[in-house]
């Protein structure tokens, strides 16, 4: 995922990550004495190089999870891709540093600052060269168009948000051309997070441009790069957006000739790679372990221990001879079948990792986190203690280590609803809710009457096999489990369930009397029977080890997303599972279908608990209050929630949201957040888990780019290395195996002879069944996604969707330019 600096949280503010699962910039002033820097937990991995090292020209294939719906940011359907897009081709006058905070873009800002307090007035000086690609100055105009446009006032906007510009009294120019004054009815301490992307005001001078012009085409831009503007009547292409270099960019000239973005679904993006179709793609952990793998092999001077055969040892190899050159002919052929199949499998493997060798894994962790949601408005969680009691039975730290240990990045459970580790002001907050504690989650359960092994209504013990086994997502799950993974479409709920299920322990019952020796025997409300003769029947109608309240039993709906892209969640969602029902309460595991887990389940308030991610922000005052904020009742009659989807919130958290947006000291607005932070933990909506994994495959010559963590890409900074031999990108990047410069040809040809022999390797390939699908391990969100969590879809605040964590996309080949990179085939 990227993110594209304070312009990135219109996007985040439209949806929170869906699967695998960026909030925005501290919008303060300069950092108060007290106030520290955090150092950040995971460094950026760019592949960094000097400008000068890298060959001029060239294409960069980027793959992304799906080509924009709109090239409007401010619209509620903005998407990732909309930033990236937006990050390369529009001014933005704060982007984001590596430690998450608002630094001004010189090549459009010569400064920015309050110059009086009462009314608060920011004084924009724009640089000189700022023009737009039409040639008109960058100026008050376009100011004064985007915040009339913003500001609310105007319903026939069709716009995602107005926070911020709501707040302004007037936009002015100042002494020159080159001065904008923009001065405000109430102080906003988020001042910074404006104008950022800035649109020329031929896109934000009337509704119709606004609404409808600006969501297919921008045909005024002012960036290192420029949409590639289509001929009168050709058709837009369906898999791939080109962003061209910018003749009148007055910055650093930018390396790359062109930057395309390319759609690829998720389960052909390493396929994609192998061919050599794109050169940048998030990842997720299965498929980058591929990656490292083959990069390990070649380094190692051959393919590495792995793929089919690798476990044939020394008796097998000489049981198969033996067999073949055996007098049961039979037996013979049907061994030397076998073989062959290996063989060619062994073949395909090798192909693969040749091609996958070419590429490395950046990685970092994405500025965005999952987080387990609790939802209040319904059922046994509408109890605070019930939901601390669940928060106080997750072993965080556990699942943290679990998700991010492997991939060798820091496992620390995230500690803040408002910042990350390495941000401006990042506190851990966790302590207002305490830390994970059986005996304490017990005792809160018993405090709001669930005992363990109370009497149930009739039809109780109906209730109990449905929901202490629904956690397994198979057969055995309840009818409405059953229902719901029959009705998601790419439900995989019979493998999955089969591979998760415990044959002796579901998640709503203790592992073979392994959760019962936690449990308090010698105290009452341990289990059934601890003060009873041995041989005394337990009470008629009750369920030993499960909690029941009323004649009803605990039990709570936890829904997840099916797809391939979250399998990680999924797979966070079942240690979940057995943890709660180390305490005695039930789970039912309930998946469907990921695009209809946020609109059906989590903003309809149709679930118990849920896991998605929330990308983290620059500007917590602003950003994040939608997220918290106490839901209230509307004029008919409904709940508005704004994006609180946990529908968890209290009067005083608002008020100090309130306060901290109109300080302009960042020591007085950050400690406020940590007060607001405490108060969130301790009403326990919401239990940060972990920070999402960044894990991006990039061509080993390709520099500047990769896993990016809090700062915002510089694009004009992308390109390839100089090989040794010539001034163009190295010469293996041509076809696969190539590793001189007589064989770095134009791709574009290779496409469009006939019996290509990739394709052909490609059809052999899948006839075989050499290629074997990668599970996803765990790693978010994306999807946080998520991811990516997708991330994957990228984590974005605007829609206020939280992110599943989808893996990124991309597909088709370009071909090539002179230098030896394709060019883009359109």
């Amino acid at each position: 995922m990227s993110h594209e600096g304070a312009g990135r949280r219109s996007v985040m503010r439209s949806v929170a990550f869906l699967t695998t699962g960026v909030l925005a910039v501290p919008a303060l002033a300069a950092c108060s004495s007290e106030e520290k820097e955090a150092p950040p937990t995971a460094r950026q991995d760019l592949g960094s190089a000097s400008r000068a090292k890298l060959a001029d020209g060239a294409t960069a294939r980027w793959a992304v999870d799906a080509l924009p719906k709109t090239l409007n940011a401010y619209q509620s359907d903005a998407d990732e891709a909309t930033s990236r897009v937006a990050g390369a081709v529009l001014p933005s006058m704060f982007r984001l540093d590596a430690q998450g905070r608002p630094a001004r873009d010189a090549d459009f800002l010569e400064s920015a600052k309050v110059v009086e307090t009462d009314p608060q007035v920011v004084l924009y000086k724009l640089d000189q060269r700022a023009v737009w690609s039409d040639g008109r100055e960058i100026g008050a105009a376009d100011f004064v168009a985007q915040w009339h446009a913003l500001s609310g006032k105007n319903s026939a906007y069709w716009t995602a948000r107005n926070a911020g510009y709501n707040r302004i009294a007037k936009i002015e120019r100042g002494d020159n051309d080159l001065q904008v004054r923009v001065t405000f009815k109430k102080k906003y301490a988020d001042w910074r997070s404006l104008f950022s992307p800035l649109y020329p005001k031929q896109v934000m001078g009337s509704p119709d441009a606004f609404n409808e012009d600006a969501r297919k085409a921008l045909k005024i831009t002012a960036g290192p790069f420029a949409p590639e503007q289509r001929k009168k009547g050709a058709k837009a292409s369906e898999d791939r957006l080109t962003l061209v270099r910018n003749p009148r960019w007055w910055g650093e000239r930018a390396k790359l000739d062109k930057l395309v973005l390319r759609a690829v679904p998720a389960a052909r993006r390493l396929d994609a790679l192998r061919k050599g179709e794109i050169d940048i793609a998030a990842l997720e952990p299965g498929d980058a372990r591929r990656i490292s793998g083959a990069a390990e092999g070649q380094a190692a001077g051959g393919a590495p221990a792995a793929g089919p055969g690798a476990a044939r040892g020394p008796a097998q190899a000489l049981r198969s001879w033996a067999v073949v050159h055996g007098s049961d002919e039979q037996a013979a052929d049907k061994e030397k079948e076998v073989r062959a199949k290996a063989e060619r499998a062994r073949q395909a493997f090798a192909e693969e990792q040749q091609g996958l060798g070419r590429y490395e894994i950046r990685k970092s962790l994405e500025p965005a986190f999952t987080q387990l949601a609790l939802n209040g408005a319904s059922g046994p969680l509408t109890d605070d203690r019930v939901r601390r009691a669940v928060a106080r039975a997750i072993d965080r730290g556990r699942i943290a280590r679990s998700v991010l240990g492997p991939l060798g990045l820091p496992a620390k459970p995230v500690g803040s609803h408002l910042a990350l580790a390495g941000q401006l002001g990042y506190a851990d907050g966790s302590g207002a809710l305490g830390a994970q504690d059986t005996d304490e989650a017990q005792a809160l359960l018993a405090d709001a009457g669930w005992v363990p092994g109370g009497p149930l209504r009739k039809g109780g013990k109906k209730d109990e096999e449905t929901d202490a086994r629904a956690d397994t997502g198979t057969e055995k799950g309840t009818k409405d489990t059953k229902k719901s993974e029959a009705e998601a479409p790419g439900s995989d709920g019979g493998d999955e369930g089969k591979k998760t299920a415990r044959p002796s322990g579901e998640a709503g019952a203790p592992d073979d009397g392994k959760a019962a020796q936690d449990k308090p025997h010698s105290q009452p409300g341990g289990a059934p029977g601890a003060y009873a003769p041995k041989g005394t029947a337990a009470p008629g109608g009750s369920t030993a080890g499960l909690l029941a309240k009323d004649g009803k039993a605990l039990t709570l709906r936890f829904v997840l997303p099916s797809g391939p892209g979250s399998r990680s969640l999924r797979e966070v969602g079942a240690d979940i599972s057995k943890m709660l029902g180390r305490i005695g309460i039930r789970t039912q595991l309930v998946k469907v279908a990921d695009e209809d887990y946020f609109k059906d389940h989590i903003a309809a308030g149709e679930y118990d608990m849920a896991l998605y991610s929330w990308p983290a922000t620059a500007f917590p005052a602003t950003d994040a209050r939608p997220i918290y904020a106490k839901p209230v009742p509307a004029a008919d009659g409904s709940l508005n929630v704004e994006q609180n989807y946990t529908r968890v919130g209290t009067d005083y958290i608002d008020q100090l949201f309130d306060k901290a947006t109109t300080e302009l000291d960042s020591g007085d607005v950050a400690g406020l957040m940590r007060k607001a932070d405490a108060r969130i933990w301790a009403a326990a909506g919401s239990l940060p888990l972990y920070q999402r994994p960044q894990l991006v495959a990039v061509r080993k010559d390709l520099a500047n780019v990769g896993a990016y963590g809090f700062e915002s890409p510089r694009y004009e900074d992308i390109g390839f290395l100089k090989s040794a031999g010539h001034g163009g990108p190295a010469a293996h990047r041509g076809t696969p195996g190539a590793g001189e410069p007589g064989k770095d040809q134009d791709r574009a040809k290779e496409d469009e002879s006939a019996g290509s022999g990739k394709e052909k390797a490609a059809d052999k390939e899948k006839a075989t069944g050499g290629e074997k699908d990668s599970g996803r391990e765990s790693g978010k969100p994306s999807a946080e996604p998520s991811a990516e969590e997708k991330g994957g879809t990228g984590p974005d605040k605007k829609s206020g969707k939280p992110s599943a964590e989808e893996s990124p996309k991309a597909s088709d080949k370009e071909s090539g330019a002179a230098d030896g990179r394709e060019s883009d085939k359109e």
